[in-house]
């Protein structure tokens, strides 16, 4: 469960840089970021494995660049589902998702290196199995 909060979490933030940077992307508040990334995850959960079924003849004939347009159509579908953030022009529906991408994979990092969201050692009822024994 903590799990699912962090990575919301690091999914809202990466969206606040994705505002900061990409142009065409408004994001209003903290939280209709946090919407944002429930949003997008929802979306990429439910519609887009039948939009990349769909597209995949398109796909396959663009060697897989296509990709980044399907990207862009899924992250604009969620723009729609949350006030206060929105997708605004072409190069923003395809360039955001990419920043996004490497944002929450540094933060995805970041966090793992850190330990936060992990339990501490010798907390958990397997610590037994933890020491090695």
């Amino acid at each position: 469960m903590i799990g699912f909060f962090l990575t919301t979490l690091i999914s809202a933030l990466g969206l606040l840089v994705v505002d900061l940077v990409v142009p065409g992307v408004t994001i209003a508040t903290f939280p209709a970021a946090l919407l944002a990334a429930i949003a997008i995850g929802l979306v990429n959960g439910s519609i887009k494995p039948i939009l990349s079924i769909l597209t995949l003849p398109i796909n396959f004939l663009t060697l897989g660049t296509f990709s980044f347009v399907l990207n862009g159509v899924c992250f604009w579908l969620a723009s729609l589902l949350v006030p206060g953030f929105a997708v605004h022009g072409f190069l923003a529906m395809i360039l955001a998702p990419v920043v996004l991408s490497f944002t929450s994979t540094f933060l995805n990092k970041y966090f793992a290196e850190k330990r936060i969201g992990q339990p501490i050692a010798g907390t958990s009822s397997n610590s037994t199995l933890e020491a090695g024994q």
